[in-house]
């Protein structure tokens, strides 16, 4: 259950920062939930993003959420921190363990305007900690869904949620990056005009959200 009370404007750059953390960690906790449906079977499953796997979204995942830990705290420059994590007996586990800490390391940190430095983003910038909280938002909202559809289960993030997802995902640069190998998000599709934010969210970042397995479009 979503406990916080709708918001007149979750636009990250205008949230108090306990708020947007509030709000990313609620995302984080929806995408955790997705991910503890995941079974061994289930890894070798097709995923929304492009050529991955269950078993390579998860690894992408666990590491950003480790290098977005770093980030927070001032050692994000390292790549080390980002570098996906080697397979392990139960990877459901160490995603788990990855989302606590980087909801741990975001807590510590008290000023909006903390530079981030995210390695794993081209030419590795350092941006406020605000802006660099509501990148990981979007990516956990996104990847929630990803993991969801992968095995066919419903997600229905929190309104507050989307509101402050909406506006970062706009935001996102459609541009060549998307093309590459190995970019997280596709050039953005066309909207749908009866889909609701969560739907405008998915096509902005590539995604159809009439994506199954079985079809995947």
């Amino acid at each position: 259950m979503h406990t916080t009370s709708p918001l007149m404007n979750s636009d990250p750059r205008r949230l108090p920062l306990p708020v947007l953390r509030e709000l990313h960690a609620l995302a984080l906790r929806d995408s955790v939930a997705a991910v503890r449906q995941i079974t061994a079977a289930d890894l070798a499953r097709p995923t929304p993003c492009a050529a991955w796997t269950l078993g390579d979204l998860l690894a992408h995942m666990t590491a950003q959420h480790r290098g977005f830990a770093a980030a927070a705290r001032g050692d994000g420059a390292d790549r080390a921190h980002w570098a996906l994590p080697r397979p392990g007996p139960d990877p459901v586990a160490d995603h788990a363990a990855a989302a606590g800490e980087v909801i741990a390391a975001f807590a510590a940190v008290g000023d909006p305007g903390s530079p981030f430095t995210l390695a794993d983003l081209p030419a590795a910038p350092t941006v406020p900690a605000r802006r660099a909280i509501g990148f990981h938002l979007v990516d956990c909202v996104v990847h929630g869904w990803d993991v969801s559809r992968a095995l066919d289960l419903p997600y229905a993030p929190g309104p507050d949620v989307l509101r402050a997802a909406l506006p970062v995902a706009e935001a996102v640069p459609d541009d060549g990056r998307r093309t590459a190998p190995d970019s997280t998000f596709r050039p953005a599709l066309p909207a749908d005009d009866g889909g609701g934010p969560l739907e405008r969210i998915l096509t902005l970042l590539g995604r159809s959200p009439s994506w199954t397995a079985a079809a995947p479009c």
